[in-house]
C-alpha cells in the first residue's frame, strides 16, 4: 500500500508541477451570451439561433482559447441598409448592443486567431422580436364612393401588423368572436399573395347587424413576453373615404421673402380624415408651420420651391392627395461674352465687321424673363444694324444677342444689357460691356520665376498667371499633368485675379496646373492657356518611426533608420541622440538609403530614448528607438483543462498557466512577482513565484491558486522580474466555473492522453477533411453542432484492426481534496457527459470507466452501450462519485467488420448530480459498474482499516 501511495503521490507531482513543457495551440471559439434573451436554440445545421426583445440588450461574449492569446474579432453580414454594423468590427471579447432595434437582427461571427494555422470561426444568428400596433383599412368590392357608400356593398377590412415571429389575428364584432362559419354574411380569409396567418374580414352585403365596432387582435403567442395588441373599427353607414380640396391655385408663383400660406379642406369622409402634408424635397421646410389643414411657409426662400402636397386618410379606401407647385421668382448668375466677327477666324474688334454681344441669365420662371439694351445709357431698338434677339434657338436659354452689323467708329461705347422678370418685384440685372478701339482680346502668361514654384510642405502658396486683355476674363485653374482634382475637391477652380492660392500645400499636390482663359464674361474665342509648376518640399520619410529594443546587459543593440522618400532627395545630413545628448553626425551617404548607430555592450546608462534625425532642406525626419532591459509580458495560455475542484463548499482552486513571450531578449527570468485580489475590492495580495534556470520560447509555466473563495471572481497579476527589475505585466481574469467542457477543437485536444497499454489510438477528425471512400456508410458526417469544419474524436476500425481491439482515451486529472487522510465517507458528486455516435452495421462498443488515485482495484466501468444507434448524435449522462482525484477513460471496442467507427464530441464535468439524464443509459451496465463500485470502495476501506 505504501508503494502504491508514493507512486501516486509522484504522479500528483510530476502533474501539479511549478513548470511543465507547453505547446504552441492554434485558436479556438465558444460563443456565450447573456442580457435579455428569451430563447437561445441549437439548429442541427446550421448555428445557434438567440431570440431577444425589441429594446432589451444584447450581450454575447466570445470565449477562446489557443496560444499566444487569440485577437478577436466581431462582424456582422449585411442585414438591411439601416444597419452599417457590417461596415465596421467590434475588437473585444464582448459585443454589447442596448436597445437593439429589429434592423439589427442577423447573423454575428466572432473570429479570432493568433497566426497558428486557420482563425477559428463560430457564428449565432440573433433574431429579434418586436410587434407594433395592427392598422385596419377598408376597402369597397366596386363602385366610386357615395353618399350611401356602404349601402348593398361587399365591404372588406383588411389588418396588418408589422412583426417577428408572424402574427396571428382574430377579429370581434363587438364582444362576439368571429370565425369563419360562424355568420353567414362574414367570411375570414387570407389572400393568396401574402404570407401569415388570417387578416381580411369580409362583410357580403351588409346588414343592419354589421354597422358594429370590429376589433383587429394582433398575437405573437406571447412569445418574448410580447403582449397581443389590438385595434378598434367603428363601421356605420356614414362610413367613406376621404375626399379634400386645395384652396390655392397651381402653380403659385410668388416672390423671395413672402410669406405662402396653402390651406387643405376635406369635403367628405367618415371617420374624419386625418390631414398630412408632404413636399417633393424630402422633408418640410425647417421654419414652415402646419396647423390643421393650413400649411404656412414664412419669407420663402428660392431653396423652398418645389411641390406640396396635402394628403387625408381615413383608413377607408386609398388615402385622397392634392398637390401644387410653388415657384419662387428668381435672376441670378449673369454673364456676357463677345463674338468678334463670327464669320471670319479674327480673333479682334475691327471697323467694317460684325460684332456680336451674348448676354445670359438664369430666371425662374423663365418664361417672365424680359431683355432691353442700352447703349451709353439710353434704351436701344432693334434694326437693320442693330440686331437683338430676345431668344436664340442655337443657344441655352435665357440668352439675348446684339448683333452690330458693319461696325463703325460711332458704335464705340458702353452697352448695357438688362434682364428683369415681369411685373417686377424682383432687382433686375444689369451687365455692361464696353465696346472699343482698346477691346482687344486676352493674353495669358506666367510671371518669369513663378514656374517652377518650390514650397515647402504646409506653407501657403500662389499660383499666378498674368492676364491682359479688355474685357479681363475668368481664369480657370485645373491639374494639367493627371485626373486629379483641385485642391477644394472640385476639377475646376475659378479666379477672377488670376492667382491661385491654396493654403497648407501637400506633396500630393506637386505637379503641372493649368491657367485658361472663360469665355464668359470675356471674348468667345480659343481660350489661353498657360502651364505653372509647382514643386512642394517635404522632409524625409523614415522607418520605423517608433520602435521598443529590449536588450539584456552586455549584450550589442544595433538600431538603423531608413529613409523611404524625400524632396529634395539629396538628403544633408543626419544625427544620433540619446535624450537630446549627441552620440554621432555625419553626411549621408547617397549610395544607401539607412544609416546605423551600434551599442557594442548595453548597460544601464545605454537605456533610454534613442532618436536619429534624417535632415534635408524641408527638415528633418525622426526614427525614434526605446532601448530597455524590461522582460515583455507574460502571455496566459487557454483556461486549465484540470480544475482544482476541492471537497470543501465555499473553496476552489485554479490552475493559472502562461508563456512567456521572447524570454531570451533580455536578461534571465529570476522570478514572477504574483498579484491577486478579489473584484470589486481594493487589496492586492502579493507572493513571488521563483524561476530556476532559463525559460525555454513556449515553454508553459503553472502555478496553482488556492483558497479562492466560490463564486468569486479574481482579477490576477503576473510581473516577471529580471535583473533589470520588472517587466511589463499582464492582467487576467479568474472566474469560478464548476464545469470542465472539451469539444476537441485544439490540437491538444484538452489534455486528453491515448492509453499506452491499448490496441490502437481514438483519431482527432473533421467531416470536412476526413476520407470516407473506404468506410461510406459508417462515423459521423459533421460534428455534434452540425458543422463539417467542426472536430471530434473517433475509432477508425478499418485494418489492420480486429474485431475485440480497444483504444482508450484517457482525461486530465481531476483533484477531489479528501478532509481526512484516510479517504472521504461521503464522496462528492460530478456529472459525466457527452456526445457520442455510433452508426453502421459493425459498431462494436463504446465503455465509460471511471479511474481513481490510490485504487487498487483497475477502472470500473460506469456506463456502456453496444450495437447500431442511428445516424445521429445523442448525448450520454451519468453521475459519478470519486473518492479521491480521478480521470475518466472513453474506450472504445471495435466489431466484427470496418462499418463500425464510434465518434464522440462535447466531453463535460460539471459539479454536482446529473439532471434528467438521457434515457439511452445501459441500465444492466449502470447496475452492474455500482455493485462493482461499491465493492471496491468497501474493500479499500476495509484494508485501509487493516493497516492502522
Amino acid at each position: 500500500m505504501d508503494l502504491i501511495l508514493a507512486f501516486w503521490g509522484l504522479l500528483a507531482l510530476i502533474v501539479e508541477g511549478v513548470r511543465c513543457q507547453g505547446v504552441y495551440a492554434p485558436p479556438t471559439v465558444r460563443i456565450i451570451h447573456s442580457g435579455h434573451a428569451c430563447n437561445v436554440e441549437e439548429e442541427r445545421h446550421t448555428e445557434r439561433v438567440y431570440t431577444i426583445r425589441e429594446g432589451e440588450t444584447l450581450e454575447l461574449t466570445c470565449l477562446v482559447t489557443g496560444h499566444p492569446r487569440p485577437q478577436i474579432r466581431w462582424t456582422k453580414t449585411a442585414g438591411s441598409i439601416s444597419d452599417r454594423f457590417q461596415d465596421s468590427s467590434v475588437f473585444n471579447e464582448t459585443l454589447h448592443i442596448s436597445k437593439i432595434l429589429r434592423t439589427q437582427g442577423g447573423r454575428y461571427y466572432c473570429k479570432a486567431e493568433n497566426g497558428l494555422g486557420s482563425p477559428a470561426i463560430k457564428s449565432i444568428r440573433v433574431d429579434v422580436y418586436y410587434l407594433d400596433d395592427p392598422v385596419v383599412t377598408v376597402h369597397q368590392s366596386t363602385g366610386e364612393a357615395k353618399e350611401q357608400f356602404y349601402y348593398e356593398k361587399t365591404v372588406f377590412l383588411r389588418c396588418v401588423a408589422n412583426s417577428n415571429p408572424p402574427v396571428r389575428y382574430s377579429w370581434h364584432r363587438g364582444r362576439e368572436v368571429l370565425t369563419q362559419g360562424s355568420d353567414k354574411g362574414v367570411e375570414i380569409y387570407e389572400p393568396f399573395f401574402t404570407q401569415g396567418e388570417t387578416k381580411i374580414l369580409k362583410l357580403k352585403n351588409l346588414r343592419p347587424q354589421d354597422y358594429a365596432n370590429y376589433s383587429c387582435i394582433a398575437s405573437v403567442r406571447n412569445v418574448c413576453g410580447i403582449p397581443d395588441r389590438s385595434v378598434i373599427f367603428q363601421l356605420t353607414d356614414k362610413t367613406a373615404s376621404p375626399l379634400i380640396k386645395l384652396l390655392v391655385e397651381d402653380p403659385i408663383v410668388v416672390n423671395p421673402g413672402q410669406t405662402v400660406s396653402l390651406v387643405c379642406i376635406t369635403t367628405a369622409g367618415e371617420p374624419p380624415p386625418i390631414l398630412t402634408w408632404v413636399s417633393s424635397n424630402d422633408s418640410l421646410p425647417q421654419r414652415s408651420v402646419v396647423k390643421g389643414g393650413t400649411l404656412t411657409l414664412p419669407a420663402i426662400s428660392s431653396e423652398e420651391a418645389g411641390v406640396y402636397s396635402c394628403v387625408a386618410s381615413n383608413n377607408v379606401g386609398n388615402p385622397a392627395k392634392k398637390s401644387t407647385t410653388i415657384v419662387v421668382r428668381a435672376l441670378k448668375k449673369g454673364r456676357f461674352w463677345i463674338t468678334p466677327d463670327p464669320y471670319h477666324n479674327d480673333d479682334n474688334i475691327q471697323i467694317g465687321r460684325e460684332v456680336k454681344i451674348s448676354c445670359q441669365v438664369e430666371a425662374t420662371p423663365p418664361e417672365e424673363l424680359i431683355f432691353s439694351w442700352l447703349k451709353n445709357g439710353r434704351a436701344l431698338r432693334s434694326s437693320e444694324r442693330m440686331v437683338i434677339t430676345q431668344t436664340d434657338p442655337d443657344i441655352s436659354p435665357g440668352t439675348t444677342n446684339l448683333d452690330i452689323i458693319d461696325l463703325k467708329f460711332t458704335d464705340f461705347g458702353t452697352y448695357t444689357c438688362v434682364a428683369a422678370l415681369k411685373g417686377g418685384g424682383i432687382p433686375e440685372i444689369s451687365i455692361d460691356v464696353n465696346i472699343s478701339s482698346t477691346t482687344v482680346p486676352p493674353s495669358l502668361t506666367v510671371p518669369r520665376g513663378k514656374s517652377p514654384l518650390v514650397a515647402r510642405e504646409g506653407e501657403t502658396v500662389e499660383l499666378e498667371c498674368l492676364v491682359s486683355g479688355k474685357p479681363k476674363p475668368i481664369i480657370l485653374w485645373s491639374r494639367a499633368d493627371k485626373e486629379a482634382p483641385m485642391p477644394d475637391g472640385s476639377m475646376q477652380m475659378e479666379s477672377y485675379d488670376g492667382v491661385l492660392r491654396i493654403v497648407n500645400v501637400s506633396r500630393e499636390m506637386t505637379g503641372s496646373y493649368r491657367c485658361q482663359t472663360s469665355q464668359y464674361n470675356g471674348f468667345n474665342v480659343k481660350p489661353r492657356e498657360a502651364v505653372v509648376e509647382l514643386i512642394v518640399q517635404y522632409p524625409p520619410t523614415v522607418e520605423p518611426v517608433h520602435t521598443e529594443v529590449r536588450q539584456g546587459l552586455g549584450r550589442p543593440v544595433v538600431m538603423t533608420c531608413r529613409v523611404l522618400r524625400a524632396h529634395p532627395s539629396r538628403v544633408l545630413r543626419f544625427e544620433w541622440l540619446l535624450s537630446n545628448r549627441l552620440l554621432h553626425a555625419g553626411a549621408f551617404d547617397p549610395l544607401k538609403d539607412e544609416t546605423e548607430y551600434t551599442i557594442r555592450s548595453l548597460n544601464r546608462e545605454g537605456w533610454g530614448e534613442y532618436t536619429c534625425n534624417v535632415i534635408n532642406e524641408a527638415g528633418a525626419g525622426k526614427c525614434t528607438f526605446q532601448v530597455t532591459g524590461k522582460a515583455y509580458a507574460p502571455e496566459f495560455y487557454y483556461d486549465t483543462y484540470s480544475p482544482l475542484w476541492q471537497n470543501r463548499p465555499r473553496v476552489y482552486g485554479f490552475k493559472l498557466q502562461w508563456t512567456q513571450m521572447n524570454p531570451s531578449a533580455v536578461d534571465r527570468i529570476v522570478a514572477y512577482r504574483l498579484g491577486i485580489r478579489q473584484m470589486g475590492l481594493q487589496r492586492w495580495w502579493e507572493q513571488e513565484i521563483p524561476v530556476e534556470g532559463n525559460i525555454g520560447k513556449g515553454e508553459l509555466m503553472t502555478h496553482n491558486l488556492t483558497e479562492l473563495i466560490k463564486p468569486e471572481s479574481y482579477e490576477v497579476r503576473l510581473t516577471p522580474i529580471t535583473r533589470f527589475g520588472e517587466g511589463d505585466s499582464t492582467v487576467r481574469i479568474v472566474t469560478y466555473s464548476g464545469e470542465f467542457h472539451c469539444s476537441f477543437e485544439e490540437e491538444p485536444i484538452c489534455m486528453f492522453t491515448q492509453d499506452k497499454n491499448d490496441d490502437f489510438d481514438w483519431t482527432r477528425h473533421s467531416a470536412a477533411t476526413r476520407d470516407t471512400k473506404y468506410t461510406p456508410n459508417t462515423g459521423p458526417s459533421a460534428d455534434r453542432t452540425g458543422s463539417k469544419q467542426g472536430f471530434y474524436m473517433y475509432i477508425e476500425t478499418s485494418r489492420p484492426r480486429k474485431e475485440g481491439d480497444q483504444a482508450r482515451l484517457v482525461s486530465p486529472l481531476f483533484n477531489v481534496a479528501p478532509k481526512n487522510p484516510y479517504g472521504i465517507t461521503n464522496p462528492p458528486a460530478y456529472c459525466f457527459g457527452f456526445f457520442y455516435h455510433m452508426y453502421g452495421k459493425h459498431i462494436g462498443s463504446l465503455n465509460a470507466l471511471l479511474k481513481q488515485k490510490g485504487q487498487m482495484t483497475s477502472e470500473a466501468p460506469v456506463w456502456s452501450l453496444s450495437g447500431n444507434q442511428g445516424d445521429r448524435w445523442k448525448q450520454a449522462k451519468v453521475s459519478i462519485h470519486p473518492t479521491s482525484s480521478f480521470q475518466v477513460v472513453l474506450e472504445g471496442v471495435r466489431g466484427p467488420g470496418i462499418e463500425g467507427d464510434i465518434a464522440i464530441d462535447d466531453i463535460t464535468l460539471e459539479e454536482g448530480e446529473c439532471r434528467d439524464p438521457p434515457p439511452n443509459i445501459s441500465a444492466n451496465a449502470l447496475s452492474t459498474s455500482s455493485h462493482i463500485w461499491l465493492l471496491c470502495a468497501a474493500l479499500v476501506l476495509t484494508l485501509l482499516e487493516g493497516q492502522r
